[in-house]
């Protein structure tokens, strides 16, 4: 059986929902093909389910220009379907978006199945043909054309265009398997390394797994090789049964990954970056105190039993009692609690996937491929990434919209 339209679009995720959207504006005849039973399955689980649907601060040329050569890539599209647009089209089509302090914009009624119900209707106005439990099997090419695509129950789809937005390899359990980096090198398309990103660290110490669920705020986070700070930030992080998770972590576990290859590494925990705590006058203050309630006034009370195991410290010695070494010793504890990383967790804990088709190979103003006269490219397949804050979904928001309006 063969079908013909004027475009499939292969993936029903964010990026693949706003193409099909954008590409109605054509008026033409649009397929959008999802191997799973339901649309949108990853989008529901962004944000805790509140889907953190992008960020204000992408405006900002300057955080544009911070992703690199990504940054640079992005700023024609960025200006065509941005911040503001993205807000445009939610709120127009009757959700309200919620904007935060730091920048990142959530539904008002903080629910990601709204997102995708609103999405999903958007799809049936535009009468666009959903091809649910459809896995394409292979993409056959003509020259520099794709000819058709074929699905696992032989079927096959015919268009003048394509595009492929099956998303990466993170959180596989959501149908994010990596198929579309098979299709676009099996087309003559380069992939950069394809590596787990905005992922959780395993650290080798298991003192973690008693902390678990504990968060920390506003902390200091260094990296050092061979005593020599490599790096420092700062930001919030939680405990994990295998180790540290938390938006900090996700944020900086590429660059952490990165180091890894190259040398050992101990990543350094500093609760008080800003300004270190004068353990001498709090001490002094609370003398009566056993050492183990002095130092519950200022860090959490499951952090305190670990702090002084580290430094040796009896819990129950009052303050009047504790030597200067001690104390000394406390202050640098307080500065520096060390761990080893052995590795990011994988591809199956990672929020998104670092790597993908190459930006070489991707006209920025369309999306449209350099290779193929009639493909495309929407979302996490192309090698683009953001940190954590909605600032990937805006990727999909922006690369979809392109993708589809440039398909004529």
């Amino acid at each position: 059986m063969v079908s013909n339209y004027d475009v499939a679009i292969i993936g029903g995720g964010p990026a693949g929902i706003m193409a099909a959207i954008s590409a109605s504006q054509n008026n033409q005849k649009i397929i959008l093909i999802e191997k799973n039973s339901s649309l949108g399955k990853k989008l529901l689980l962004t944000g805790d389910g509140r889907c953190n649907i992008t960020n204000q601060n992408f405006i900002k040329k300057e955080t544009v220009k911070s992703l690199g050569k990504q940054g640079d890539f992005l700023l024609s599209a960025l200006s065509q379907f941005g911040f503001k647009e993205t807000r445009d089209f939610f709120e127009k089509n009757g959700l309200e978006l919620e904007i935060q302090e730091n920048g990142k914009a959530f539904p008002v009624t903080q629910k990601s199945k709204d997102v995708l119900q609103l999405l999903i209707q958007q799809l049936k106005e535009k009468n666009i043909k959903i091809l649910l439990n459809s896995k394409v099997s292979r993409i056959e090419r003509k020259e520099n054309s794709i000819s058709k695509i074929i699905l696992n129950d032989k079927k096959e789809i015919i268009a003048n265009n394509y595009i492929l937005a099956t998303g990466g390899k993170s959180y596989p359990s959501t149908g994010s398997t990596g198929d579309g980096f098979s299709f676009s090198e099996s087309l003559g398309h380069t992939l950069n390394e394809l590596r787990p990103a905005l992922c959780p660290i395993q650290v080798k110490e298991k003192w973690t797994k008693e902390l678990s669920g504990l968060s920390l705020s506003n902390i200091g986070l260094n990296v050092f090789s061979d005593n020599n700070i490599l790096k420092k930030w700062k930001g919030d992080i939680l405990f994990a049964h295998f180790g540290l998770t938390g938006p900090l972590i996700l944020d900086i576990s590429s660059e952490i990954d990165e180091m890894m290859k190259k040398q050992k590494i101990i990543i350094a925990i500093d609760l008080f970056p800003d300004k270190p705590v004068d353990i001498y006058q709090l001490i002094n203050k609370n003398r009566n105190k056993n050492i183990k309630k002095i130092l519950s006034l200022i860090i959490p009370q499951r952090l305190v039993s670990y702090v002084l195991s580290f430094s040796k410290i009896n819990p129950n010695k009052k303050g009047n009692s504790i030597l200067k070494q001690e104390r000394l010793k406390l202050e640098g504890i307080l500065n520096k609690i060390t761990l080893h990383p052995i590795g990011l967790l994988g591809f199956d804990k990672a929020m998104i996937t670092k790597g993908g088709v190459s930006l070489k190979e991707i006209d920025s103003k369309t999306m449209k491929s350099k290779i193929i006269d009639n493909l495309f490219f929407a979302g996490e397949i192309i090698d683009l990434h953001g940190p954590c804050g909605g600032y990937n979904l805006q990727i999909c928001w922006t690369t979809g919209y392109l993708a589809g309006k440039s398909v004529v």
